[in-house]
């Protein structure tokens, strides 16, 4: 077994969107990204424009950037890199890395493999949607991307709300199904059963209400093609 230092894994929690990186990801987070020199990253284009809106000390082109997206079967290389030494920063097209993201799968490696994984703070849609929903944060539960087939959500959206007496439920959908997510809640949850829809969050259109289902049947927002957390809770307030 080689005897060479480890490199480091940070966790590097980048802007939810727009160009005010600065402003949103504390000084320590920002000083950390400066430093280094390789990232593993969902989107590289994303990633180097928040390199470039941080004001990273090195050019570009002197910077490499390693793929780790929905499509990366092997983790191993990714690995190769910290056992060799190097400083890595782990970064997801937005929010946190490893939440709702591929990269836990490289985390969960670098641990097995000793190696020192760090985690700095950053603005989390997730969670910045659960703190302005009015909802329970005292137990609650992630569920990522629902089913895309009509029937599979609908059923699965049944569940959610039947748990959500005890906890609230949190969601997310890709941009462009936000409206056919919409839909499927208010045409299958109860009109008594609560829901926070949070859009662009940290962003100059952010936008956080929790309604009831009824009340939501009103006045629908237009989601389209926005970042978007929604929340379900049918515990009384």
């Amino acid at each position: 077994m080689s005897d060479r230092p480890k490199g480091t894994l940070y966790l590097i929690p980048v802007a939810l969107g727009g160009d005010n990186a600065s402003s949103l990801v504390p000084p320590a987070t920002l000083d950390a990204a400066r430093r280094l020199r390789t990232f593993i990253t969902e989107n590289a284009k994303s990633a180097r424009r928040f390199l470039k809106a941080i004001a990273h000390p090195r050019p570009l082109q002197q910077m490499n950037f390693h793929a780790l997206d929905e499509h990366t079967r092997d983790v191993e290389p990714l690995l190769a890199l910290l056992l060799s030494g190097e400083d890595c920063g782990l970064m997801s097209e937005a929010g946190c890395p490893a939440v709702a993201d591929p990269g836990s799968a490289l985390v969960r490696r670098a641990h097995q493999a000793g190696v020192h994984v760090v985690p700095l703070v950053g603005p989390s849609s997730i969670v910045l949607a659960l703190m302005a929903s009015g909802l329970s944060g005292q137990r609650f539960a992630f569920h990522g991307y629902l089913p895309v087939d009509r029937i599979e959500r609908a059923r699965k959206l049944k569940d959610l709300e039947a748990r959500a007496s005890d906890e609230t439920q949190i969601f997310i959908e890709t941009p462009y199904r936000n409206g056919a997510l919409l839909s499927a809640l208010l045409e299958n949850c109860g009109g008594d059963t609560l829901l926070c829809v949070a859009v662009d969050l940290t962003l100059p259109a952010e936008f956080v209400t929790t309604r009831t289902i009824s009340e939501w049947k009103t006045k629908p927002p237009v989601l389209d093609r926005r970042l978007a957390v929604f929340l379900l809770s049918r515990a009384s307030t």
